[in-house]
């Protein structure tokens, strides 16, 4: 029944708007197609363009195979200069952590300075700062630097981006949107706009708008009002006309019926200068909305039914495992995928493909036919410990391995091997957490002395969403942990996760990095603890 048109169902929330974050694949997905929709609508009667398939998902698509195909590798860049697509592949995350590190050293200790993003730093020095970034990103730090300086890095790192945050394409529609579309109805068709962003630029786009409206919530101190903020950003941010872009777009041109035919009189100078007043006035709109910017509009949510598929909410744990006839439970469902990881092991993971090696971890995926967007991804390494004390490090000593990790706890233990086990990670701040609670069970004595724990996400009466957090959905995580030595044994871990607020793009490109990182800081922890013991 996952997948039946039949079983659609209306979800409009009680409050008749939800965050884009909340969204599951699927329904950003569907709601993408309704923007596109909408967007185009909207530009073709108020800005009396003609798209001409301009703004057509396919257009897009075709304007990013043949962009990536085009990119070097940037093997000999960490930071500046790397675009965001780069940054998630290799890091698993949109943005680096020293530009994350730099908005909030600004935020505990400089939103007072007076003009801070006009006034400008040494050059000298921000070079200096943009060299560390690059040599040593893992060990940055701000307090010597004048606020000045660091706030002219953030800046320069966004104006080296490859391609600007808010996208040559996207760009332009917010430049007709601003001229041409009336000011009660700009908002949402900015909304629009947010959805079709590919979703690191938009995780970007909203970690720096929040940041500037801190800034703008000072400006009786610092004199940066969002207006100010936005004549500062609006050049890194937008792809103005005439501005000098690394990359072009297809070359169509658009039918202008009326809209463009006062520009067509004036000089390039007076267009360009209209062209910056609507970025800026852009800008300051997306700066004070920053929170309603990205909440999907209530009529778009009105007459809009998913499938159960789409939905992709997980089943009452009394329910996993359980047929259409009402045999089995979740011991049926933990059995059967016990197995399946040890047949998979067997036939030595023979269907996965695209095999990589992300530090020390082997890497690959498998695509599954139920209808599901999402892939599986595989992560394997060696780990310097016996399978039993893995286990133990997986389910008792997280905190040793996991540092995003903010708060977790059991809720009911089920029996010896089987508990419902609730937790919430921080990897973005000041993005909100997500909270996960899962069925989680281990097996401790499987054949040559193997270990394995398997969880998926459930429904628990006694967990309740969390104020300003996600609830994100582990669909698959199964880990195998089979004897490689003496004192070694092998790690091999399976993920399929809905974060929430991403695309199957998103995951196709992150997670790939997010299961080697994983992977990887549960090996290092063994080498790290150096044998000692450990405290929790």
């Amino acid at each position: 029944r996952m997948g039946r048109f039949d079983d659609r169902r209306l979800c409009v929330p009680p409050n008749g708007h939800i965050p884009i974050s909340e969204l599951s694949v699927g329904k950003l997905a569907v709601l993408r197609k309704i923007a596109l929709l909408k967007l185009t609508s909207m530009i073709e009667r108020y800005a009396n363009i003609s798209a001409d398939g301009h703004y057509s998902i396919g257009s897009v698509q075709r304007y990013l195979r043949k962009h990536l195909s085009r990119q070097p590798d940037y093997a000999d860049k960490h930071v500046f200069g790397v675009p965001l697509h780069v940054i998630l592949q290799r890091t698993g995350q949109p943005l680096p952590q020293t530009i994350l590190y730099a908005m909030r050293y600004l935020r505990r200790t400089s939103l007072d300075a007076v003009g801070l993003f006009r006034r400008t730093g040494s050059k000298a020095k921000v070079q200096k700062l943009k060299e560390v970034n690059e040599d040593n990103p893992d060990n940055v730090r701000y307090d010597d630097s004048s606020p000045y300086e660091v706030a002219d890095m953030l800046k320069e790192y966004f104006r080296d981006l490859p391609e600007r945050l808010l996208t040559n394409k996207l760009s332009e529609s917010l430049i007709l949107i601003v001229a041409f579309v009336p000011r009660e109805l700009r908002l949402q068709a900015m909304q629009a706009v947010m959805l079709l962003l590919p979703d690191e630029n938009r995780e970007a786009l909203q970690s720096l708008l929040l940041f500037l409206r801190d800034v703008a919530e000072k400006s009786d101190q610092n004199k940066m009002t969002a207006e100010n903020l936005a004549v500062c950003f609006a050049p890194s941010l937008l792809s103005l006309p005439g501005q000098a872009s690394r990359h072009s777009w297809d070359g169509k041109k658009k039918s202008v019926r009326g809209a463009n035919k006062g520009a067509a009189m004036r000089s390039p100078k007076e267009a360009a200068s209209e062209s910056t007043n609507h970025a800026n006035e852009c800008l300051t709109l997306m700066i004070q909305e920053c929170q309603t910017l990205l909440m999907i509009p209530r009529d778009y949510l009105i007459n809009c039914r998913f499938t159960h598929l789409e939905e992709g909410d997980p089943v009452p744990y009394r329910e996993l495992g359980v047929d259409g006839d009402g045999a089995g439970d979740h011991a049926t469902f933990i059995d059967s995928c016990v197995q399946g990881l040890l047949k998979e092991s067997a036939d030595k993971f023979r269907s996965w493909r695209g095999s990589t090696t992300i530090d020390g971890t082997e890497v690959s995926y498998k695509k599954v036919g139920d209808g599901h967007p999402l892939r599986l991804w595989r992560g394997t390494t060696e780990v310097p410990a016996q399978p039993k004390e893995i286990l133990h490090r997986l389910l008792r000593e997280r905190h040793l391995w996991d540092m995003d990790i903010a708060r977790w706890r059991v809720v009911e233990t089920l029996d010896e091997w089987t508990e419902i086990f609730q937790y919430s990670v921080q990897s973005m701040a000041p993005h909100p957490t997500r909270d996960y609670a899962v069925l989680r069970s281990w097996r401790s004595s499987l054949p040559n002395d193997a270990c394995a724990l398997v969880e998926t996400s459930v429904l628990h009466p006694a967990v309740a969403k969390q104020p300003g957090s996600l609830q994100g959905t582990i669909l698959a995580a199964r880990y195998l942990i089979e004897s490689a030595g003496p004192e070694s044994s092998r790690l091999t871990f399976i993920s399929r996760i809905d974060t929430r607020g991403r695309s199957a793009d998103y995951y196709n490109n992150g997670l790939g990095p997010y299961v080697a990182a994983l992977v990887g800081r549960v090996r290092d922890s063994f080498k790290a603890s150096d044998g000692m013991e450990t405290e929790v």
